[in-house]
């Protein structure tokens, strides 16, 4: 799960890392066009903790639950030796389904399709190693107000749950409105839009076409984050995108839209110059700006 859970044990807020677990690997499978079916989980601990346990666990059936598949077990185990205390670390695992010969794997993705992004709930799950040293760096306190939500303390809004977007996303490839998704984890959009694109196909995205969550204005301010560096460690706001034919793309939008996810056009596929960069992002840098 990475060191966000770190975290939710420094908090004592355990409610939220549940989702991500699911949400990660749950996200990716959709990507391939599958339907999630079931879900495992593996809690490992140094001294078993029945009441964070019990949120883990929570907060994983409310996963399962958005994402629309069965939680059919799992593991506990306490290893004193390994983890010290009651700090724990978490795995799952998801097994999915889709019909023979209509996953996605980005084949027919033509110059000129449209990417289409879907929003982010915040940073989801990466990038949580450069987010615990600013806070550190800053010594900002986990249940003091949040510098960049007004609303929460920082460790509520450091602990959003990524969102899961299986329900819309199956619902559109089912509709014949995909050619390809791509779920924006680590590495961002410019390392995880070129996994579903043919060899010799890019992306030009624009930065002015969506709004940067503050989490994200925050840590390039307050944390010294460069654009560029941002755009390859955090999400900054795409948690999925969708490249869609060209002509489908307001069909797209709106069908995104009824199934709640406010989703925008974000940029186009294009023919790959090798002397660019296989991801552009125009207007990163004023669009970005802290």
């Amino acid at each position: 799960m990475g060191t966000k859970l770190k975290l939710a044990i420094d908090s004592g807020r355990h409610d939220t890392v549940g989702i991500d677990l699911v949400a990660m690997c749950a996200n990716d499978l959709v990507v391939q066009g599958a339907e999630p079916l079931l879900f495992l989980d593996y809690y490992a601990t140094g001294k078993l903790d029945v009441d964070a346990a019990r949120d883990v666990v929570a907060g994983i059936a409310a996963g399962c639950k958005q994402a629309g598949c069965a939680l059919v077990g799992g593991e506990t185990a306490e290893m004193p030796g390994l983890y010290q205390g009651s700090d724990y670390d978490l795995a799952g695992f998801c097994v999915g389904a889709a019909e023979r010969g209509q996953m996605l794997d980005g084949s027919t993705v033509e110059p000129g399709d449209a990417v289409l992004g879907l929003p982010s709930s915040g940073l989801h799950s990466n990038g949580y190693s450069l987010v615990r040293q600013v806070t550190a760096d800053l010594g900002l306190a986990l249940d003091g107000s949040s510098p960049f939500d007004d609303s929460a303390t920082l460790a509520d809004a450091l602990l959003t749950p990524t969102r899961i977007y299986v329900p819309a996303c199956l619902a559109a490839a089912r509709a014949g409105l995909v050619r390809a998704l791509a779920h924006i984890t680590g590495g961002g959009l410019p390392e995880n839009l070129p996994r579903v694109l043919p060899d010799g196909l890019g992306a030009r995205l624009d930065a002015n076409a969506w709004e940067l969550p503050g989490v994200f204005r925050w840590l390039s301010q307050a944390g010294g984050v460069a654009p560029a560096e941002l755009a390859r460690t955090f999400n900054c706001g795409i948690g999925m995108a969708v490249v869609v034919p060209r002509d489908r793309a307001e069909d797209a939008l709106a069908h995104f839209r009824e199934q709640g996810e406010q989703a925008v056009q974000i940029g186009e596929i294009v023919t790959q110059d090798p002397h660019t960069p296989r991801i552009e992002i125009a207007n990163r840098e004023t669009a970005w700006q802290a």
